[in-house]
């Protein structure tokens, strides 16, 4: 996917509450719970978005049918996400077919020419083999991961992986993130040091490269070639990158793994925000209306680990209920149930799978979280 263009609304950060104890002034109550909503919503996507081909099309009801690859790995991951919710054997009658549909679509190969869309199917596929055991999913995994090794090299910015095959001086946290995600889970599963050597090595050139410790931004990418900095934060670098320090200090029980995933998420709640609303940010169509939904799949993994500051636990449990709440009251209407790129306003025309898996993602992560709130 084409994220080297950022569009110049993205370039300002609205600034939100500075002082921990701050609260929201919503009402944080819906009518319904979130695991009910979750299943309306899983269920809508599913319905409105899945192709008999087995592969989720681009938008809703038929109105384009057209393939995306790494949309596909989120939408599915939505899919995964209401089976664990459920273990309902009408979502695990997806994966199969979409296992191989996306194969096919993407021109018969699991292969493609962006690293980080090659990392967000892997991370799908792996999920799909953890929860079925089927070797044909974990072998995919591996052949996957053995491609994206090679995007590390040191010639660039002494070290990263490449975000594309034909630009490899492009070393993107949206590349590096989610390949230490995959590489710290494939330990846990293996037990292979390589692996665990893998994730932190990567964690530690992102953390040098492409993160500011004393704010927790995440930037964009590094163009070896020049030595610039693209410094453009975005919901999902911050939410990989949050998501690589929580895989870490699951496995290693460091606590400045949890110092950093504060941080990361602070910065993310309060900077990368639509001020009005207290919400995660409009950051576009197309491949931007997906960002919001990742940071989220990994917050909730953080909000899950022991060891949270009280404070921040409290704060930030309430940033992720009033996005519910937003989205769920401002971003849709019934019966349609449409969701586009902001959470605060339904969508104009039809919904994009983009847009629709990134509120879907939202609504999944509250349902696995209520009995928490």
């Amino acid at each position: 996917m084409n994220k080297m263009i950022i569009l110049s609304s993205l370039l300002f950060l609205l600034l939100g509450c500075t002082k921990i104890e701050d609260s929201y002034p919503y009402d944080d109550t819906v009518q319904e719970s979130w695991t009910t909503i979750a299943t309306q919503v899983s269920d809508k996507m599913i319905a409105g978005f899945w192709n008999e081909s087995g592969y989720f099309n681009n938008a809703i009801n038929q109105s384009d049918l057209g393939f995306q690859y790494w949309p596909n790995a989120h939408a599915m991951d939505v899919v995964i996400d209401a089976y664990l919710r459920t273990k309902d054997s009408r979502y695990s009658a997806y994966f199969s077919k979409w296992f191989e549909g996306v194969k096919i679509k993407n021109g018969n190969t699991y292969y493609n020419v962006f690293y980080d869309d090659m990392e967000w199917n892997a991370l799908t596929i792996l999920r799909l083999y953890e929860i079925t055991k089927d070797q044909k999913y974990l072998d995919t995994v591996l052949l996957l991961w053995t491609d994206i090794a090679g995007a590390w090299d040191e010639q660039y910015a002494g070290g990263g992986l490449a975000w594309k095959k034909d630009m490899r001086y492009s070393k993107n946290a949206c590349s590096n993130g989610p390949a230490s995600i995959l590489a710290a889970r494939l330990y846990r599963l293996t037990k292979d040091e390589n692996y665990l050597t893998w994730a932190k090595k990567i964690y530690e050139w992102q953390k040098a490269t492409l993160y500011n410790p004393s704010t927790g931004a995440v930037y964009d990418n590094i163009n070896g070639q020049t030595g610039n900095v693209d410094m453009t934060t975005l919901t999902y670098n911050q939410g990989t990158f949050l998501g690589t320090a929580v895989e870490l200090f699951k496995i290693t029980k460091d606590q400045l793994y949890l110092v950093d995933a504060q941080k990361i998420s602070y910065y993310t709640i309060t900077r990368c925000i639509d001020g009005g609303n207290n919400i995660l940010r409009d950051e576009g169509s197309g491949d931007g209306a997906l960002f919001k939904g990742i940071f989220i799949r990994y917050f909730v993994d953080y909000l899950n680990q022991e060891g949270i500051d009280a404070a921040y636990r409290s704060k930030f449990e309430k940033f992720l209920v009033n996005n519910g709440k937003i989205a769920w009251t401002k971003g849709t209407s019934l019966p349609t149930l449409f969701f586009g790129p902001s959470w605060a306003q339904p969508p104009i025309g039809n919904s994009e799978i983009t847009a629709y898996a990134s509120a879907a993602m939202l609504f999944e992560g509250l349902a696995s979280y209520e009995n928490k709130l």
